[in-house]
């Protein structure tokens, strides 16, 4: 196929990309999720560890790294999915769950997008007015808010040049910030002694280094999607892993030193007064970095959005008109939220988005069960788009009865400042329900199709 030039405006929203029009490589993956978390938010996530958690160096590293390279499986695998069928994750759920039981899965990832976008932008305003306090935080929450557009807008191709771009320059950025750090100021002699290990921060830290990996589920095959058929599950699977694991690592583990060597817990100004030099120019790279990457939040979240609609109405399927125009009201919506909010926004919104994230976690469970293992990557795409669910029907009642099953089986196991459950408390605080949901709905998913069989349904809509 020709190829087609950065600049212009992507047709394509949920529909199925014709095999003539893929292209990209295994590589492209790669560079969009490492540049794609070279990001402010993932360094200030990583200092959770040492300043919430008040984990040691050692604990707060290896248990970022263990959860990270944990977490990125499930995200790895279910971008293999794009190339195969060619849509968008969020639609394909109808596979799984019927198009109709699909609806409120697509609802939670839509409200979880949104709260992305928002902390994102929020994030950005805060850091913008920090390096600039002629610049109001409304200000800069509006100008992180224009780029996103600007990227969501074009599409696919802009986001994956925005994000080659990042993974140099805050590649470069982060080297920097390594080598002032340890070397040319170097640490204190107590900093390997500040803080302690414990068992509930350690698999706390953990809990929230995978979890930041799952909650990439539901992106990744609208990244992969463009990618030609022949290219296989296992090189986008291993490109999004490493992407996804080293892009995480690099800006987690620099979070986790800052956080170690700044006494009131504000990383941002940490790193500024910690290396004066080049703090502000590495804030400055990662406030650009984060206003880019919130390309992906809404662009991502419009197509779930679209497919959310398109259920209810199955002849909407928009082009590009149709996807510019609900962008506008996408970031409007993340704008009001982030402008409007009080100073305590993003700890108290992080909660919450991670408890979506627990809602989330027993449909990653039946989405990849049923691709591995049920249907081997096999589905009839025709039927996402039918309102009767074609041959997967309005509801999958054993996909959906292990969804919720999924879901209640988490509550005594969560653990946050919005709630925590018995079993949590009992642990200490310590977070494993994301484990005991992955592995329990599974099961349950599994045994569920060994005694049931796999439900198909005749389809009564037109074609």
């Amino acid at each position: 196929m020709q190829e087609q030039p950065v600049h212009s405006i992507e047709q394509h929203t949920i529909q199925q990309i014709p095999l003539n029009e893929r292209h990209g490589r295994p590589l492209d993956l790669f560079t969009l999720w490492f540049g794609g978390n070279l990001m402010l938010l993932t360094f200030v996530t990583g200092s959770l560890s040492v300043i919430i958690f008040q984990q040691s160096f050692i604990s707060a590293i290896l248990s970022t790294i263990l959860g990270t390279l944990i977490g990125a499986i499930f995200a790895a695998l279910h971008a293999a999915q794009g190339p195969q069928l060619g849509v968008p994750q969020m639609i394909q759920t109808k596979g799984q769950f019927g198009s109709l039981g699909a609806l409120p899965i697509l609802g939670i990832v839509v409200i979880m997008y949104v709260g992305f976008l928002a902390s994102n932008i929020t994030l950005a305003g805060q850091a913008i007015n920090l390096l600039i306090p002629s610049f109001s935080q409304s200000f800069g929450i509006l100008l992180a808010g224009i780029v996103a557009v600007t990227g969501a807008i074009v599409g696919y191709r802009l986001i994956h040049l925005f994000t080659k771009i990042i993974f140099v320059i805050c590649g470069i950025g982060f080297v920097l910030a390594y080598i002032w750090v340890f070397i040319i100021y170097g640490l204190p002699l107590d900093f390997f002694e500040r803080n302690s290990f414990s068992a509930t921060g350690f698999l706390a830290s953990l809990s929230i280094a995978a979890l930041w990996q799952i909650a990439y589920a539901p992106y990744v095959s609208d990244a992969s999607r463009y990618l030609p058929k022949e290219t296989g599950a296992h090189s986008a699977s291993w490109a999004t892993y490493w992407g996804c694991s080293l892009g995480t690592i690099i800006p987690m583990s620099l979070g986790i030193t800052i956080g170690l060597l700044t006494p009131n817990g504000d990383v941002i100004s940490g790193l500024i007064n910690y290396v004066p030099e080049i703090g502000s120019g590495i804030i400055f790279i990662l406030v650009i970095a984060i206003a880019a990457i919130n390309s992906m939040n809404l662009y991502c979240g419009v197509l779930t959005l679209i497919s959310f609609i398109q259920t209810l109405i199955p002849s909407f399927i928009p082009t590009a008109k149709g996807r510019v125009l609900i962008s506008f009201v996408f970031i409007g919506i993340a704008l009001w939220i982030g402008i409007k909010a009080s100073s305590n926004f993003l700890p108290m919104f992080t909660n919450f988005i991670f408890l979506l994230i627990y809602v989330l976690i027993p449909w990653t469970a039946v989405n990849l069960v049923d691709y591995y293992w049920v249907r081997h990557g096999e589905y009839d795409v025709k039927s996402f788009f039918l309102q009767d669910g074609g041959k997967y029907g309005k509801f999958n009642i054993l996909a959906v009865s292990a969804y919720i099953f999924g879901v209640v089986v988490q509550i005594p196991f969560i653990a946050t400042e919005l709630y925590t459950g018995s079993i949590a408390h009992v642990l200490n605080g310590a977070d494993i329900s994301w484990v005991v949901g992955l592995i329990l709905t599974s099961i349950f998913y599994l045994v569920a199709i060994k005694l049931c069989g796999v439900q198909e349904y005749p389809s009564k809509s037109k074609n």
